[in-house]
């Protein structure tokens, strides 16, 4: 009988379980009654007991005496679990809320129930995903704070200020309140709700591409900026370069007045000396030049000429190629004269080069001759290249137009001159035909217009080995020949000086001369007649120089103004019978100096850098620079 009562009691505990989860799955988010439990009807039980979870305690006891000592330790055990009538629930955000419940049923046998029951909180929505609170925010709707659906009433849906709800709770929303959004109280109607058609909703975080968008438009601005003031700053630099090009060039010009005063006032009477028409006065300094360097410029020799870039401080010398074998030709070698250190090897063309020269140009572009009948420009900030005209005859001599510097000119083994514009690669733009005798041009020089009251005129000044001519520049594209009266013959070199309008010609022995005969002219012009403009330009001998009796090469000379600045002017010429550099005085013809040398010079270079005068003499081999001291 004591077995039948527990195995009955056990099955009504079983049934009244099933009832008990059906009155707790109403409502899941109230508190647990702490008043009086309420009954269980016997049509309640109907549920499996497989659904439950493994750890319930169900434990039955007798009810004939008031209570056991089994039910007793139970319920002290379960005392401290159960919650105060007066306490809220654990936050469901814990997924687990612990209910430990003592439950007193009657039953039909008076036999007491206690159970105790330790069960995990069950979902709302099975169908639905647990998810954080934080995450949960963003798919529950604000008015009611239950989650939207993408089907039926509560459908997701949102309004013109882009927050989102359920369709039926905004729609009562808009109804009963002043027609404003619940969360930003913008103004809102019932036509501005607009379903939205998405399964799931998640926002792109994009924060750190906009920011990457932001900081790349910075860039850009800033690049954009630079690029201007970069651009602003070549602009300002052209602009001061010319602006000094034109001081420079009224420095020039004040000069040369400043030594024709010298001249009248010597010319004077109760002068100390008598001068003639278009001589120089003479220089008083006590200085002199002393060696400062010797630049080995090829150990087999064959250097031909030399030319200085001012804007660049350095000194070139054609030389042929030190590694033949590789790379054949002919080109030149840099030599820095701030420094006093020699540079690189600059392979330009592929036979001898017979003219280098510089312009007025910022950007150091030289020009080269040679025999391989081609005149090439090279750019000595990239040591290549950048430009080559073909002449169809070997060059012997070029030169740079000082009025515009977009022409260069080419004296050709024929004696005529070819004009080239450097906007024009193709070939050349015009060509000077020589009058007379077809002798190559061994020398071409470009003398700018200034204010010389001698020969204001700008033009090319060509000399061949039969004589001279000077091309007066009409017009751009516009050239009058006049012929200077020289010596027949013998001409191996014509050098001029640009301020004071004074050339220097020099012959090879003869005859008549058994020396060699360096003469100093003045370039003069005269009107053709009384009521013409045209001119006819001439030239006056002032001052000759005789060097040695031997010249079998052709030595370029040089003219220049004193190192004291004083209105002197030296004249130096190469001797290859002392292999020598003779240097002269041209207002008293006195030779001043001479520097000695290895080999016969074949090229000699006045230059200037911080303010210091040096004096370049090349051999067949080295450069020699003299400083004025």
């Amino acid at each position: 009988a004591r077995r039948q009562q527990r195995i009955g009691g056990s099955q009504r505990t079983v049934s009244a379980r099933a009832a008990l989860d059906s009155y707790f799955q109403l409502s899941r988010t109230q508190e647990p009654a702490t008043g009086l439990v309420p009954r269980l009807e016997p049509s309640h039980i109907a549920r499996d007991n497989q659904e439950h979870s493994s750890d319930e305690i169900i434990e039955v006891s007798d009810s004939d005496s008031s209570t056991s000592a089994e039910e007793e330790e139970a319920a002290e055990a379960a005392a401290p679990l159960l919650p105060s009538a007066r306490e809220t629930p654990p936050a469901a955000s814990s997924g687990v809320t612990l209910f430990v419940m003592k439950i007193h049923c009657l039953c039909k046998s008076d036999k007491q129930l206690t159970c105790y029951s330790r069960t995990p909180l069950k979902k709302l929505e099975p169908s639905v995903p647990f998810a954080p609170l934080d995450e949960e925010e963003g798919d529950t709707c604000a008015i009611c704070f239950e989650q939207w659906t993408n089907a039926g009433d509560h459908r997701l849906s949102a309004l013109r200020c882009g927050h989102l709800f359920g369709y039926t709770c905004i729609e009562r929303w808009l109804k009963g309140q002043a027609g404003k959004c619940p969360q930003c109280n913008k103004k809102a109607k019932r036509s501005d709700i607009v379903i939205l058609y998405a399964r799931t909703l998640k926002a792109l975080d994009t924060s750190e591409q906009e920011r990457m968008k932001s900081s790349l438009e910075k860039e850009q601005m800033l690049r954009r900026q630079a690029e201007l003031e970069s651009a602003q700053s070549r602009l300002q630099l052209q602009v001061l370069t010319d602006e000094c090009s034109k001081l420079r060039k009224q420095v020039q010009e004040l000069k040369a007045l400043v030594a024709q005063h010298n001249v009248s006032a010597s010319q004077q009477p109760g002068s100390s000396r008598t001068c003639l028409p278009g001589s120089l006065p003479s220089s008083q300094s006590q200085r002199k030049y002393h060696l400062e360097k010797v630049f080995v410029v090829s150990q087999t020799g064959n250097c031909r000429v030399m030319a200085y870039c001012d804007s660049l401080s350095c000194l070139v010398v054609s030389q042929p190629s030190p590694q033949s074998t590789f790379i054949p030709g002919c080109g030149v070698k840099m030599m820095s004269v701030a420094n006093l250190k020699s540079s690189q090897y600059i392979p330009i063309h592929s036979k001898q080069i017979r003219g280098l020269a510089f312009g007025g140009r910022a950007d150091g572009l030289l020009l080269s001759a040679a025999l391989d009948s081609t005149l090439k420009l090279t750019s000595l900030a990239t040591n290549t290249v950048v430009q080559t005209y073909n002449a169809g005859r070997p060059v012997w001599s070029c030169c740079w137009c000082l009025d515009d510097t977009n022409y260069v000119y080419a004296g050709l083994v024929n004696g005529s001159i070819m004009i080239y514009d450097l906007r024009d690669t193709n070939s050349h733009v015009q060509e000077l035909v020589p009058q007379k005798s077809r002798c190559p041009m061994v020398s071409l020089s470009y003398l700018p217009r200034v204010a010389s009251a001698s020969l204001p005129y700008g033009g090319i000044l060509a000399g061949t080995l039969e004589g001279a001519c000077f091309w007066e520049q009409k017009t751009s594209n516009s050239y009058r020949p006049h012929h200077l009266p020289l010596e027949p013959g013998g001409c191996i070199d014509i050098q001029t000086e640009i301020t004071t309008r004074h050339c220097l010609a020099t012959y090879r022995p003869s005859k008549n001369n058994p020396c060699v005969r360096c003469v100093m002219m003045e370039l003069t012009c005269s009107p053709l007649t009384e009521a013409s403009e045209d001119v006819v330009c001439s030239s006056n001998p002032v001052q000759t120089f005789s060097a040695g009796p031997t010249c079998k090469l052709l030595t370029k000379n040089a003219i220049f103004q004193s190192p004291e600045e004083d209105g002197s002017v030296f004249v130096c010429a190469g001797d290859e019978a002392s292999n020598s550099a003779l240097l002269w005085d041209a207002g008293s013809g006195s030779l001043l100096q001479k520097l000695q040398a290895d080999l016969p010079v074949l090229a000699i270079c006045p230059l200037e850098v911080n303010q210091t005068h040096l004096l370049a003499t090349l051999t067949e081999k080295m450069v020699k620079l003299y400083k004025w001291q």
